[in-house]
């Protein structure tokens, strides 16, 4: 395994968010906050770090997947690390564990807070806060993409390893005019998100934080109450741009080159929708007579379905109250998911669908044995890998699903908070029902459940198994194998000079 080109992207990293870490610092500055100056230590250090990993070019710049998901794997928890200390050194977030746990939840766009007054926190700390949903959406490692000259023709193994969803290919011939075309549409559609929430009356520094958290499909609100303190019309906006925000943007850069048939006829985005319009149904009719008027709860059950299903986790109400068959569509609605290729979480939809389509097959060669059909997507034949690729994906879901809700049932929580708590986390949407309920928070449970609500959030945004393949010892024997052999090439070039 290329070690040297891990530690390469993984400085490279660290360089990157030294920069963004300079971002709080000016919005400390706008608003004379104290508190800024602690990100700058962690900045340094951040680019010094990065500096010395990068201060020499890997030798090989030739990477494999398996070496794309180790990089985005430590990749992930390296910002997580520098990111959390900002919060511990203002002791604005005193505990270290906690200020991880939130930090993780951020860039994952979980949403999922140990914070039970957010209002508390200073301006900077709140746009750090929102702005991980931001870095995190689209993809640190898209951003690099885009960004840096990493060179060689396996850059799209990092892709693949950090995008959500069964398969990621490029848009056009080249990774980084991908990654590029991807962070332009993610960057235009915040800004309209921003300009209208603003036009909505709604104040600049609000406005911009909700857009990152909506952009992101996080969810971190600046207010204890999430979106439920704004106007009709600003969650009538944010719940619009959720459900933009699910889709997947290769449906945006055809619309963008004029290819908007195509763009239409993709059958995830169908699906996506009208699994969203039936919800929305439901739970419309379920409690419209528990709120004022028809467009009260339209308003209030569009939003909830948006934010779920997209894995936002804004709310606009303790839906913790609704009635039984509310609360099931939205914890059905948290396996769901978004589509792959958005900012969403969750199985996803098209997976989902393919797994619906390979059962309706074997129901139809029970009846026809002799009957030969392909599996179709998008009027194209899904190949046996990719569904062999789902069904694995989904059986290592459900095994770390319940091994999840098994320890952290050890915190002695009820079975519909250790439940809800772990679906919220690993399909990272954030609030869930009871004790981690919208209007509640995940500060109760205990270091050790914590820990692993953590790996949930990393694991569920990197779908699993690039995160899981850190627990595969062939591969450290790879890694040390490999400088093993880097050294003798070395020696023996010595020794012949």
């Amino acid at each position: 395994m290329n070690s040297s080109i891990i530690r390469f992207i993984l400085g490279y990293v660290l360089k990157t968010e030294s920069v963004l870490l300079l971002l709080p610092c000016l919005i400390a500055l706008l608003y004379s906050e104290p508190e800024g100056i602690w990100y700058l230590p962690v900045a340094a250090v951040c680019f010094l770090t990065g500096f010395l990993m990068t201060r020499k070019k890997p030798s090989n710049n030739v990477f494999y997947l398996k070496e794309g998901c180790i990089a985005t794997s430590l990749s992930w928890i390296l910002l997580s690390f520098f990111g959390c200390l900002p919060f511990f050194l203002t002791k604005e977030i005193p505990s270290l564990t906690d200020a991880l746990f939130e930090t993780i939840s951020g860039f994952t766009t979980t949403g999922a807070s140990i914070l039970s007054d957010v209002e508390a926190l200073s301006h900077c700390s709140l746009f750090w806060r929102s702005f991980t949903h931001w870095v995190g959406g689209m993809g640190v490692l898209v951003f690099l993409l885009a960004i840096i000259p990493l060179s060689g023709g396996s850059n799209i193994n990092l892709m693949r390893a950090e995008s959500p969803g069964p398969s990621v290919g490029k848009l056009v011939p080249k990774v980084k005019t991908t990654a590029r075309y991807l962070y332009l549409i993610y960057l235009g559609m915040t800004v309209i998100e921003t300009l209208l929430l603003v036009f909505g009356k709604m104040p600049l520094f609000d406005a911009v934080c909700t857009s990152f958290g909506t952009a992101g499909t996080g969810g971190f609100g600046i207010k204890n109450s999430s979106i439920a303190d704004y106007s009709p019309y600003i969650q009538w906006v944010v719940t619009i741009f959720m459900i933009l925000f699910g889709v997947n943007f290769n449906a945006y850069y055809l619309i963008l080159f004029g290819k908007i048939k195509s763009a239409l006829k993709m059958e995830e985005i169908r699906y996506y929708l009208l699994i969203i319009f039936v919800s929305v149904a439901i739970i419309f009719l379920n409690i419209l007579g528990l709120c004022a008027n028809a467009f009260e709860a339209l308003t209030q059950s569009a939003f909830q379905v948006a934010s779920i299903i997209t894995t936002t986790g804004f709310s606009t109400t303790d839906f913790n109250t609704w009635d039984a068959s509310c609360k099931v569509v939205l914890v059905l609605l948290m396996f769901v998911g978004a589509c792959a290729g958005s900012t969403g979480g969750g199985i996803k939809v098209s997976r989902l669908v393919i797994l619906f389509k390979t059962v309706r097959k074997e129901f139809t060669s029970y009846i026809h044995p002799k009957s030969i059909k392909k599996i179709k997507m998008d009027d194209k034949p899904v190949e046996h890998e990719v569904i062999r690729t789902i069904n694995v994906y989904l059986v290592t879901f459900i095994v770390l699903f319940v091994l999840s809700v098994f320890l952290i049932s050890f915190d002695d929580t009820d079975l519909i908070t250790s439940f809800t708590a772990v679906a919220a986390t690993i399909n990272n949407i954030g609030p869930g029902l009871e004790m981690v309920g919208p209007t509640q928070n995940f500060a109760f449970f205990s270091p050790l459940a914590k820990y692993v609500l953590m790996f949930d959030m990393l694991a569920g945004r990197l779908e699993l198994f690039p995160l899981l393949l850190l627990f595969n010892l062939s591969i450290w024997k790879d890694l040390f194998a490999y400088k093993k052999s880097v050294h003798s090439l070395k020696k023996e070039r010595n020794l012949s000079h």
